[in-house]
């Protein structure tokens, strides 16, 4: 490669870490898509289009697709409600959202499970006090289409607070087998239940992931189910 074209890739890399980097800040304020007007809809439209320019018409990388993906916006408004939810009312809080694909070795899909941890004050740990995850298969359709089959939804990961271990097993008296169990139970309890049955259609639907790369994931609901800007994420494990 000539040093003409290092230069003109490198001022290429440049201006796209500068435009993610604008993308980002314009999005911080907006607590994840909750606080927004219809002009800094607007802006943040704008201003993803612009990442989106850089990786126009490349296919879909499994192998970089593969991971875990933390949620930092979204306009869905089958996600917003959850956080307007959590703003009105005392006994509910959302914490971390994310995405983990599971599609390293694949070659035309995988599997994505959308992870919410979430709480109920004093009841369980804040922010995390639990696990909602609901599990999907998807295939690739075209170069940057996945189709979403959805198969199942998980409740897991229960963290109860300690005021409430307090209560079932008291720190001051010498805690019984049973109270232990008790605990155990709380803390190991898992529970799914599956999207499909054989009288039933399995629910999907299409996904178009107009950006990706190393660090970000932009994705667009196909028929206007909102936008959705991610970045990596440490691994989760269940």
């Amino acid at each position: 490669m000539s040093s003409i074209s290092m230069t003109a890739a490198r001022d290429s890399e440049n201006e796209l870490e500068s435009q993610k980097y604008e993308l980002l800040k314009i999005i911080q304020d907006t607590q994840r898509g909750l606080v927004t007007t219809a002009d800094q809809r607007s802006i943040i439209e704008e201003a993803m289009v612009v990442v989106e320019s850089f990786d126009a018409g490349k296919e879909i990388d499994l192998s970089k697709l593969d991971g875990t993906w933390r949620l930092q916006y979204t306009s869905a408004s089958d996600v917003v409600i959850l956080f307007e939810s959590a703003a009105r009312l005392p006994f509910f809080q959302v914490g971390q959202i994310f995405q983990k694909f599971e599609c390293k070795s694949e070659s035309r899909g995988g599997l994505v499970r959308n992870v919410i941890k979430w709480s109920v004050p004093r009841l369980l740990e804040e922010n995390e006090g639990a696990t909602l995850i609901v599990s999907a298969r998807f295939s690739c359709v075209s170069a940057r289409n996945i189709y979403l089959k959805f198969e199942e939804i998980g409740l897991q990961n229960i963290n109860i607070s300690e005021d409430l271990q307090a209560v079932i097993a008291p720190a001051i008296l010498p805690r019984s087998f049973l109270s232990l169990q008790i605990l155990q139970f709380i803390r190991s309890f898992k529970a799914q239940v599956p999207v499909t049955s054989p009288e039933r259609r399995s629910v999907g639907g299409l996904y178009y992931l107009s950006y990706l790369d190393n660090n970000m994931l932009l994705g667009r609901a196909v028929g206007g189910g909102g936008v959705f800007v991610f970045t990596r994420a440490q691994a989760l494990t269940f």
